[in-house]
């Protein structure tokens, strides 16, 4: 048996091998902020246009559902990580509690989700950069390139720096968020004329209500509202490099729940109370939509920088979690051994610089099918977020099970409601997967690709296997 198959089963135990290495120079507010950011990114800013032409007002009923779930995905992984910090996050806890064939497809699945994220969000900064006419002869393809190439060179420094990155970056959106907050409820409050229309609750009532295209479409947004949330268990890959995620992982998790009713449902709320929901299109984020309606000069382009920090924002972020979940696959023997390597900054360098090829991936894409790339990535994605959110679950109802064996000491933050709360999540991934495949074409299209990328796990562990043990 390989050797880290299994780990130490109490807290005080010694760091695990998904460690070694890393420096914990993450403070109480870079993740706070990384926590922030992980509830608030590119699928709220750019994606909620989209969402609100398909399923008008209901957008901030999906969101409020997601959120739900989320923050129940967020405090199982926060029982876990109570347990035991680790830079490794589920693939170590799947390694532990499930075994090493779980923790090969939990991290490579996780890989496929960030890496699907990743283009997504070069795609949006491209987008965003169309924004302004000057780069109206630019190609899409080419704004993709100079923003994978930014954030690949920021993510080879220090864990510290990239803390400080994030920090910034999530504070530039928490700002503009709630700056948007009070200048809509102002002028809600006010009944002041946004773009010819008086605002008010009649804008969703005589719009069609809040279905006005029927339940089902709200539903089919189901695996877009999944991505909107796909960051939020960076927090346990941060945990690893924390200089005291005991301490200050809890209060960073209880706060998501807050900030995804206020950010997300209040933001679409608000946005469909200002203008009809039928004024906000796809490709052009509805906050900016707004403040060109609003009619002050210059603040559609400030909220345009701002929509392209938060894209920059979350391709940073996936860079850095994929470099560490391919160290800890490398580190068990689920991943070649050259990705465990590190630099002298203590960062893992050549799984990042493998996401940064598959990456290059996508900028081939915003050249051959610009119009199309958004939707067909996204959808690629919410099958790795479903997948990596369904092995938290699963690890941390193993972990309960061992709790109530008496073998592992109880942790001071557990998951609520466990292990009903558990079950009724994992029904609602599942209810997320059904969803897609009526999801026409993109979605039917995805999930028919299910079985194909389970054949590839399979031939990718057979081969590691004997490659393991030819060695």
């Amino acid at each position: 048996m390989n050797n880290l198959d299994t780990f130490p089963n109490t807290a005080n135990a010694a760091v695990p091998p998904a460690n070694e290495g890393y420096h914990q120079d993450l403070g109480r507010r870079q993740v706070q902020m990384i926590a922030i950011g992980g509830a608030i990114g590119t699928g709220l800013f750019l994606g909620a246009g989209s969402r609100l032409q398909m399923a008008g007002p209901a957008l901030a009923l999906v969101y409020l559902v997601c959120g739900f779930f989320s923050f129940m995905i967020l405090r199982a992984l926060g029982e876990l990580v109570m347990y035991r910090p680790t830079a490794g996050s589920f693939v170590s806890y799947a390694r532990e509690l499930l075994g090493e064939r779980a923790a090969y497809v939990a991290g490579w699945m996780s890989f496929l989700n960030w890496a699907m994220t990743g283009i997504v969000d070069i795609t949006a900064v491209a987008l965003y950069m169309h924004f302004w006419g000057a780069f109206d002869g630019v190609p899409q393809w080419a704004f993709a390139l100079v923003a994978l190439c930014i954030v690949g060179t920021m993510n080879m420094i220090g864990v510290k720096y990239f803390g400080e990155l994030e920090f910034w970056f999530s504070l530039i959106k928490v700002i503009a968020l709630v700056l948007f907050l009070i200048i809509g409820t102002v002028v809600l409050g006010l009944r002041m004329p946004v773009g010819g229309h008086t605002t008010g609750i009649h804008l969703i009532t005589q719009n069609g209500g809040i279905f006005p295209h029927g339940v089902l479409p709200s539903l089919l947004l189901l695996q877009g509202v999944v991505f909107a949330y796909s960051a939020i268990e960076l927090l346990g890959t941060a945990a690893g490099e924390c200089a005291d995620a005991r301490e200050i992982l809890p209060r960073a998790i209880n706060t998501v729940i807050w900030r995804i009713a206020l950010f997300y449902v209040g933001s679409v709320v608000l946005l469909v109370c200002l203008l009809p929901w039928s004024a906000y299109h796809a490709g052009v984020s509805p906050f900016v939509t707004f403040f060109e309606a609003l009619g002050v000069p210059g603040v559609g382009h400030v909220m345009n920088i701002v929509v392209l920090t938060a894209a920059l924002s979350s391709l940073n972020s996936g860079l850095y979690s994929t470099g560490r979940i391919l160290r800890a696959l490398a580190l068990g023997g689920s991943a070649p051994t050259g990705l465990a390597r590190m630099n002298r900054q203590s960062v893992p360098y050549v799984g990042i610089l493998t996401t940064v090829a598959v990456y290059m991936v996508g900028v081939g894409l915003n050249y051959l099918i610009p119009s199309r790339v958004f939707e067909i990535v996204l959808n690629m994605s919410a099958v790795g977020i479903v997948s990596t959110w369904g092995f938290i679950l699963i690890c941390q109802l193993k972990l309960r099970s061992k709790i109530n064996r008496g073998e592992i000491a109880r942790v001071s933050f557990a998951m609520p409601w466990a292990p009903f709360s558990n079950w009724v999540t994992l029904g609602f991934l599942a209810f997320v997967l059904v969803m897609m495949a009526f999801d026409y074409p993109e979605g039917t299209y995805t999930i028919a690709t299910i079985p194909l990328i389970a054949v590839i796990l399979v031939v990718g562990w057979l081969l590691l296997r004997r490659r393991a043990n030819s060695m």
